[in-house]
């Protein structure tokens, strides 16, 4: 049985009394499904020191290089050094604000692989390609592009978040037929390719605005395992809220 996993992504937010704040709630966690934090880099050191024990540490990027002159980028093995578990690779604002292809995304989860962190990929479609009804076609090509780079079966031990772009932020939530839809459409897709051992344990999380109102009916959904969330982890009530709809569903 797939555990369930809770990662709130902190995005370009938080500060040293939101970390203290997050790791007094996380505290109080019952255990049932797992949980990660993914703060900005400068809070990672303090995250690591206070997080209790069995809360993950999670980056929100990483360097596809290993090392050398690229001014301002984080090796995967600096991030394991400094106590990271997980990394989110391919996030939509990294490929939409920054320019990362598919291409670039593949690369920065093999090295996120090749150092031993378990990658998170974001996977996502827009308003207009949902509206095209090009879902499929999108997602899959993202799938593709990591498969394509890896030897042997690509996703074992990773992630999968699926964010509908046009959900996130917005206020607008894909409804959980809609959710579940594209995410048995991910884990077939990856069956095909890596097989259906793989596909089985690989856990899919939910990325498109969960909250506490509406974690309970996403996560129980047969293929969402979990959610990334973004605003509501700034919260640590609210994000507690979530963990506990996975740890009792």
């Amino acid at each position: 049985m797939r555990r369930k996993l809770i990662a709130g992504n902190w995005k370009m937010n938080g500060d040293q009394d939101l970390v203290r704040r997050v790791a007094e709630h996380a505290a109080d966690s019952g255990g049932g499904a797992e949980m990660a934090v993914c703060p900005p880099f400068p809070l990672l050191a303090a995250a690591a020191s206070q997080l209790p024990f069995g809360v993950a540490l999670g980056a929100q990027d990483v360097s596809e290089y290993e090392a050398g002159a690229y001014t301002g980028e984080v090796s995967a093995g600096m991030l394991l050094e400094a106590g990271c578990r997980y990394v989110i690779v391919g996030h939509s604002e990294r490929r939409t604000l920054y320019g990362e292809d598919n291409g670039r995304v593949a690369g920065k989860f093999v090295a996120a692989r090749g150092a031993g962190l378990t990658p998170i990929l974001c996977v996502g479609e827009t308003l207009a390609e949902r509206d095209a009804e090009r879902t499929e076609v999108v997602v899959g090509e993202q799938l593709d592009a990591i498969m394509d780079a890896v030897d042997g079966p690509a996703f074992q031990g990773a992630v999968i978040a699926y964010e509908p772009v046009w959900a996130i932020g917005t206020g607008r939530t894909a409804t959980p037929d809609q959710a579940q839809a594209v995410h048995a459409f991910i884990r077939q897709r990856v069956a095909e390719r890596d097989g259906s051992e793989v596909a089985d344990q690989l856990r899919l999380l939910y990325g498109g605005s969960m909250k506490a109102e509406n974690a309970a009916e996403l996560l129980a959904q047969p293929d969402i395992d979990g959610g990334l969330i973004g605003g509501a982890s700034l919260d640590p009530e609210s994000f507690l809220s979530i963990y506990n709809a996975a740890a009792e569903g």
